[in-house]
This record gives structure tokens, C-alpha cells and sequence, in this order.
């Protein structure tokens, strides 16, 4: 919405007031130049017209702030300048005020105010806002960012480091290659290019005793200010001329030789080690909108600085000596330091080497901890395959793949043993199967005389599974039905098999039917969201547990299911049974991730998908050819095929640039597939009506689906050939994976167009990866690597602590790691003798995953 301040604000408070307002309504909207109707320049202009008035106003004038040209920037660099405006207003203290007229006095004047006492600097734990770069504005940034204290900053680690260390001559310089240079600052100027001059810069011709160099930062004219006020101060000082550290790619332009958009920072020391942006392997920290690289390597640079005594950190560290001596680590403030800001190449990885131990050894514990605090109970014995499940494996019009029959005889096998209870993680790639096995090891604890339950961790999929639940069980289906239930009759059995819907959407005269219906035993298996480990909710009889999506579920949520139900409750602990635990995942997990995530739990996996499907074909569409894609869909259905057409919202959003499926549905029936069956499909519908659009579109009686991501699991359309993604850089990669997973399931060939508008570069990555390859395991693999196994599940609740440092490829360092935790814990059991180990496993104990709780 677009916001319009005063247009002419009497006094000069007010001007800043509405300039400050207005930069904040701009950081919301994106920088799309909407918060002053009419676009900024206009009010930039009234502001430079009464520079004069106030002294801020003209601080903001002298740095060239106030001429910019912001509707000519594009949005990383209108976000530039705002992070440049918001600090000067910070600062305008600090300018030079112009002398008032001297008054005569009649008396002395007092004598001067001592001045104040500084406070002492900021400790480790004190909030961010303590340090003097960090303002009101970055203090929320950071907290998306995880980062509160001095510490996170502290521990905030780069991703990557760009390497400035290469010093040149400017005689020296390559184009085409990082570089360093030091050099003289000879002119600097506001400049304008382009067509018409719309594009204001700054350029300078700097220098050294080998030759001179044209340097230009596109789209920063106040820049050229601040390089005066450089050279003045030299000037001032009798330096003679200002010196600056020049890092950057060269390149080649009208056959001249110039530096563009370099890192720069003033040089009063041509030999200084504490150079921050340039002239070295220089840091590139995680990011978030309106936190430019500089700010947050500023911020983080003077995080360190504060935790330091005469240059060295004052971090405890963890290990103990004897330990750290023994695998020849580096102590822990050193290796912080070096993980920053390295010395060099070496050194940097001797540091993530120390970090990634830590990381891991930590982990270890906090796995072993809770695992060996644990009394493990008997498990429910279930008979394998009875005969309704072999039954129900017979009732379907395909055969179970090698791999499913596989993962079925591992859980089987499982479910009959009575030690303990099955724990395993079943995982395998979009389509490969993996419901079916669930609802055979669902039906083999009902056909001994227990419950089932299937939770999912949102209301959409747990709709979809119960709507897939019903559909494989369609030929098997009783007539008795009701409002979120219906009831199977499956041969060997002695009554119906009744399965229900719960959810947080369920109306209370439906719950209280499925809670009589439990009482009465009436119920055998329960699909729901985290409704069902509600405390009004009892599954007294409840032998086994599947958790869809496990990872996006906490330690706690599903231990509370698994303590719905079990044998023995009025025994002690000693004669509880527990009931058994099955754990989904379509998110493939890299086998050394999981070795280090979940020990001894079993894993089960379906490599391979169903016979006969053919490789879908991807492919990234610019959003100028979208109505070539759209104009594919005709062509589909002209050949009696069937396409999705995925948006990322409902309704349409000012605050979100992507298009609803409620709008797309309107326009496609208008526009370009006029003439088609559309019909559209989202989360807001009722279920009933949900299932009607489903069954339309199953049966071919539509041609196109407009749907948001609840197509994402548990819909299979073998007739569905195309899958088209408005707005893909918006979805996460194993979502992509997901929803192309829906089309593929037939003979014909299939495809996934991958649609956008603009695309960073971060997300192109991600859709080459989508574009690459359809193996589920390499996604996973690449997903894990552009995101870090702290964010490879997308929610804290994963049960995965932030893994920074350690990769996939530290095979002999887990395996240190887990010796040197076994060492520790048997010599020492509750790591009173290790008391900086004990706190670093308490702060991750509550996130660390322990699928036997």
C-alpha cells in the first residue's frame, strides 16, 4: 500500500520524522519506490531546496544523499543508499555545525562539564544493540538471523571468503581477476551516465608510483563525498594524499583499463593487518534483506574486537587439554579468530578442522546423553503379514518395487520382535511408495487387535494422506461413511476397519463423534495433524505410530504420540510395552548425515521408483516466454493429457510479488486456456469440496488444475504430464522436487516448467540444481550443501543443531568424535569434570534428534 507523508512538512523535525518513516516503508515494501507517491526524488528534492534549515539536512546534502536519483537505482542499490542515509542520520551529530553569531556576556561562563564517564565494553552475553555499529534497525534483522548477543555474532561464522590477498601495482593489474591494490586517491566526482544521464556514479582516478587507474561504482554518487572528505583530511594532516585499499575484479571498457564497483576502505597504514573489507581472504557472512555484506562484516568485525584483550579473544575453551594436544587442535579463541578473518588458505582450514570437531563432539554427546538416560520398554509383538494385510497388497493394481517389499520385511520383522519397539526412518523419493508400506504396517496392527495412528505435520497433508488412504483402499470401502471417516471390510478380519480424519479444523461435534468412537473401540486408525496429541485425544490400544515429514516435528511431539498408547500402564516402567514407531521422510537423507544424526536407529530405504516412468523432463522459463509454457498446456491437453499449474499463494498480496492461484485461475480461463476444463484447488476449501475437484481432475473430466502446494504429496494422476511452477524461485529445492514428483506416474513423458520473474542468484542455483537431475538422494545431497544442515530441514524443530563447520566429507572426524565422546562419557557420565562440554551439550540437548525417546 502506498503511503504518502506530508508533502511539505513545516519544520525541519518533521521533514526528518517523514524521512525516517519513509525509509522505513521502503525497507518493507522491498525498495519499490512506493512509499511517496510519486516516486522519492520529489520529497529528496524539497529536502536539498531548504538544506539550510536544519544541520542534519545539510549533513545528508554535503554526502550527495539528497541528489541520487532513487528512482533510477535499482533495488540492491536504493537499499545501499537507504543503509548509507539511516547511518549519516545516525551520525548527523557529528557534523561540523556552522558557528552561531557571538552575543555579548555580562558574566563569566561556567566552567565546562566534565565529560561523562564511558560505560565498560559490552561482555558476551549482552544484547547486540550494545555495540556502537548496531542500530534499533538491524537489531530485528539480526534476530531473523538467530543473532541476539555478542556471542552469535561472535560465533557467527563466514560462508565463504572472497580472496583480496593478492596485492598488485596498478601496472600489475589483470582483467578478469580478483585483485588488490594500494593507492593514491588523485580526483573523485559525482558523475552521470547512461542514456539521458539517468545514472548518477561516482568516479575516481587513483594512482600509484607504476600508473594511474580509473576506478567507477555504479548507482553510488554519494560515494564521491565521502572521497573528498578523504582527501581534504589528508590534505589537512600534511599525509599528502589520501590512500585507499582497492579490492575488486578489473575489467576492459572502450579499450581502457578500469576498476568497477571495487570493496574499498581508507589506508593510513600502508602495512596495517586490520583491514576489514579489502586486501585479504575477506569474510562473507549469511545474509537477510537490509543487511548489506559491509554492515554485517562491520558489525561482526567489531563484535570480535569487543570480546578481545590485547588482540586475543577471551573465549573459554571446551576441550580439554589433553585432549585438543592429542588430535593436534588449535585452542578454540585461535581458531574463531582464523575462521574470521584467516592469515591464509592453511590456516583457515586448520580452524574449520578445530570448529567442525566440536560441532561433532557436542552432537555426539547430546545424542548419547539422552539415548543412555533413556529406559528402552518391550515392544507391542505384532504377527507379520496377516492375512488382511496380504489382502490388501493383493487388492492393488500394481506389484511392490524391490525396495518397497524390502522395507516392508525390515519393518515387519520389526514389529514382531518384542525387545523393544521398532524405530526406523523410512525415506525414499517422490513416488517411490512409501504410504503403502505405511498402511500395510497400519492394517497388520489393526488385524491384531490395536490402533494405528498417522500424524502429519500440517492440516493439508494430512487431509491428502486420508484422501490416499481412501483411494487405496477404494475397492475394499464399506457404504458407511461420515463427516471425516470411513470404513474398509478387509478379508481375515472380524469387523470393518474404520479410518478418521482429526485436525485442528475439525468441528466439534465431528471430534466428539471420533471420541465416541474411540471409547467404543470403534476406531482403528487416526490420520491427523498435531491434534492428535492433544490431551483430550486417547488412543488407549495404539500399538503403531507413523510421522510423516518427520523432521519437521520436535523430539517431544512425537515421543507424546508414541505415549498415547502401550501395554503395562498400570505395571511399572519395567512391564510398559511401547508401541512401535515408523518415521517418513520424502527429504532424502545423505547417509552420513543420518550415521551422524541418528546412531543406532534403523533406516530403510526405497532407492528406486515404480517400473516404467520415464525421466521428467525440466526446464527454468523466463518469465518474457511464460505464454509459450502456458500455450504447452493447450498442446497437452489437445493430446488428452493433464497439467497442474502451481502458484505460491492463495489471494493476491501487496507485501508478496508472486502471483495467487485465485487470480492465475481467472486469468488462464480467460486468456490462453480458454476453451479448457480449469479448475482450481487450495488450502481454504473444504474437504469435501477438495476431494470433488480431485476426483474431477483423477477422472480427466478437467484439464488443467490451478493449485497451490497442496498437490505437494499423496496425488497421483498417471494422465497428469506437465507440472508448471509460477514463482519457483520462491520454493525451497526439496519442495520443487516434490511437486514435480506429481506428474511422471504414467507411460507418457512428462515435464516441469520452472516459471519466474527475477531470480538471484542464489535461487538460480537452486533451480539448476532442479534442472540437473531427478535423483531425489543428489538433490538432497545438493540442498544440503547450498544450505547447511541446520537449515536442510527448514524448521528448529528438526531436531538438528546448526552444523556450520562440519561437512559431509569429515568422515575420520566423526569418527573421532565418537570415540572421544564414548571416552568422555564413560569416564565421566554427567560431564561434572567438563564443565564448558556439559553447558555446549545442554544449550543443544533440546534440538538434537533422538528418535528412541
Amino acid at each position: 500500500m502506498t503511503s504518502r507523508p506530508p508533502t511539505a512538512p513545516k519544520s525541519s523535525a518533521e521533514r526528518l520524522r517523514a524521512l525516517r518513516n519513509i525509509l522505513a516503508i521502503e525497507t518493507a515494501n522491498g525498495f519499490a519506490n512506493k512509499a511517496v507517491s510519486g516516486g522519492l526524488d520529489g520529497f529528496l528534492r524539497t529536502l536539498l531546496h531548504d538544506a539550510d534549515a536544519d544541520p542534519a539536512i545539510r549533513w545528508l546534502a554535503e554526502h550527495g544523499m539528497l541528489s541520487v536519483g532513487y528512482g533510477e537505482l535499482d533495488a540492491g542499490l536504493r537499499e545501499r543508499w537507504a543503509r548509507e542515509t539511516e547511518r549519516l542520520l545516525a551520525t548527523s551529530g557529528e557534523a561540523p555545525a556552522r558557528p552561531a553569531p557571538r552575543r555579548a556576556s555580562r558574566a563569566a561562563a561556567p566552567p565546562p562539564t566534565p565529560p561523562p564517564t564511558p560505560p565498560p565494553p559490552p561482555t558476551l552475553d549482552a544484547p547486540v544493540l550494545r555495540l556502537k555499529s548496531v542500530t534499533r534497525t538491524h537489531v530485528s534483522k539480526l534476530a531473523k538471523m538467530g543473532v541476539e548477543t555478542v556471542r552469535d555474532l561472535v560465533f557467527l561464522f563466514p560462508n565463504r571468503h572472497l580472496d583480496y590477498s593478492q596485492r598488485r601495482t596498478v601496472a600489475q593489474v589483470r582483467p578478469g581477476e580478483d585483485q588488490t591494490i594500494v593507492v593514491s586517491l588523485w580526483e573523485a566526482r559525482q558523475v552521470q551516465m547512461g542514456r539521458g544521464g539517468r545514472l548518477r556514479a561516482t568516479e575516481a582516478v587513483v594512482g600509484d608510483e607504476t600508473g594511474n587507474l580509473r576506478v567507477i561504482w555504479f548507482g553510488q554518487p554519494w560515494l564521491a563525498q565521502t572521497l573528498l572528505r578523504a582527501m581534504a583530511k589528508a590534505s589537512r594532516s600534511g599525509k599528502g594524499n589520501a590512500q585507499l585499499v582497492l579490492s575488486g575484479r578489473v575489467v576492459v571498457f572502450n579499450g581502457r583499463t578500469q576498476m568497477e564497483s571495487p570493496e574499498w576502505e581508507p589506508l593510513d597504514d600502508p602495512d596495517a593487518a586490520d583491514l576489514v573489507h579489502t586486501g585479504r581472504l575477506v569474510p562473507v557472512y549469511p545474509s537477510t534483506e537490509g543487511l548489506p555484506a559491509r554492515t554485517i562484516r562491520r558489525i561482526v568485525r567489531e563484535a570480535l574486537e569487543t570480546a578481545s584483550v590485547d588482540g586475543s579473544l577471551r573465549i573459554e575453551d571446551t576441550l580439554p587439554d589433553g585432549l585438543r594436544e592429542r588430535l593436534g587442535l588449535i585452542g578454540l579463541a585461535e581458531a574463531v579468530a582464523q575462521a574470521h578473518y584467516p592469515d591464509s588458505v592453511e590456516t583457515k582450514e586448520t580452524a574449520r578442522i578445530r570448529l567442525a570437531f566440536d560441532e561433532l563432539l557436542v552432537l555426539q554427546l547430546a545424542v548419547a546423553a539422552k539415548r543412555g538416560g533413556r529406559q528402552k520398554a518391550a515392544g507391542i509383538p505384532l504377527p507379520p503379514m496377516p492375512e488382511p494385510v496380504r489382502a490388501f497388497l493383493g487388492s492393488l493394481p500394481f506389484a511392490l518395487t524391490k525396495g518397497q517389499q524390502t522395507a516392508l520385511a525390515e519393518a515387519m520383522d520389526d514389529i514382531a520382535a518384542a525387545e523393544r519397539p521398532m524405530s526406523r526412518l523410512l525415506q525414499g523419493d517422490v513416488g517411490a511408495g512409501k504410504t503403502v508400506v505405511a498402511l500395510a504396517l497400519l492394517l497388520t496392527a489393526v488385524a491384531a487387535g490395536h490402533q494405528g495412528a498417522l500424524m502429519a505435520p500440517t492440516e493439508v497433508l494430512a487431509e491428502q494422506h486420508f484422501l490416499n488412504l481412501r483411494l487405496m483402499l477404494a475397492g475394499l470401502e464399506e457404504p458407511s461413511q461420515g463427516a471425516g471417516w470411513f470404513s474398509v471390510r478387509l478379508p481375515g478380519h472380524p469387523s470393518p476397519i474404520t479410518i478418521a480424519l482429526l485436525t485442528g479444523s475439525t468441528r466439534a461435534a465431528a471430534r466428539r463423534e471420533l471420541r465416541q468412537r474411540i471409547a467404543d473401540g470403534q476406531l482403528d486408525i487416526l490420520v491427523g495433524t498435531h491434534a492428535l496429541i492433544q490431551q483430550d485425544v486417547e488412543l488407549p490400544n495404539l500399538a503403531l505410530a507413523v510421522v510423516d515429514e518427520q523432521h519437521r516435528f520436535g523430539v517431544l511431539q512425537r515421543a507424546a504420540l508414541r505415549d498415547k498408547g502401550g501395554d503395562g500402564e498400570k505395571g511399572g516402567a519395567e512391564d510398559r510395552r511401547e508401541p512401535h514407531l515408523l518415521l517418513m521422510s520424502a527429504t532424502p537423507i545423505p547417509r552420513t548425515l543420518a550415521l551422524t544424526l541418528y546412531g543406532d536407529l534403523d533406516i530403510s530405504t526405497i532407492p528406486e521408483l515404480p517400473a516404467g516412468r520415464k525421466e521428467i523432463q525440466t526446464r527454468f522459463v523466463p518469465s518474457a516466454r511464460a505464454e509459450d509454457a502456458e500455450r504447452f498446456l493447450v498442446d497437452q491437453a489437445k493430446a488428452g493429457r493433464q497439467s497442474f499449474v502451481v502458484c505460491p499463494l492463495i489471494d493476491e498480496s501487496e507485501a508478496v510479488l508472486a502471483r495467487a492461484a485465485t487470480v492465475e485461475y481467472d486469468r488462464l480461463r480467460e486468456t490462453t486456456l480458454a476453451g479448457l476444463a480449469v479448475g482450481l484447488l487450495h488450502g481454504r476449501l473444504p474437504l469435501a469440496e477438495k476431494q470433488a475437484v480431485m476426483d474431477r481432475f483423477r477422472s480427466g473430466e478437467l484439464d488443467v488444475l490451478v493449485t497451490t502446494p497442496v498437490i505437494e504429496v499423496g496425488i497421483d494422476v498417471p494422465n497428469a504430464t506437465v507440472m508448471l511452477i509460477e514463482g519457483a524461485d520462491r520454493f525451497g529445492l526439496a519442495q520443487l522436487h516434490q511437486l514435480r514428483g506429481r506428474v511422471g506416474r504414467g507411460e507418457h513423458q512428462s515435464y516441469c516448467l520452472l516459471l519466474s520473474e527475477a531470480v538471484s542468484e542464489e535461487a538460480r542455483e537452486r533451480l539448476d540444481v532442479l534442472v540437473g537431475t531427478n535423483d531425489g538422494f543428489a538433490i538432497a545431497e545438493a540442498d544440503l550443501r547450498l544450505r547447511g544442515p541446520g537449515d536442510f530441514f527448514g524448521t528448529r524443530q528438526s531436531g538438528l543443531p546448526s552444523l556450520h563447520m562440519a561437512t559431509l566429507d569429515d568422515r575420520d572426524l566423526l569418527a573421532s568424535a565418537r570415540d572421544e565422546a564414548r571416552t568422555l562419557l564413560a569416564a565421566d557420565p554427567g560431564l561434572s569434570a567438563h564443565p564448558q562440554l556439559a553447558e555446549a551439550v545442554a544449550h543443544y540437548a533440546t534440538a538434537v534428534t533422538d528418535d528412541v525417546a
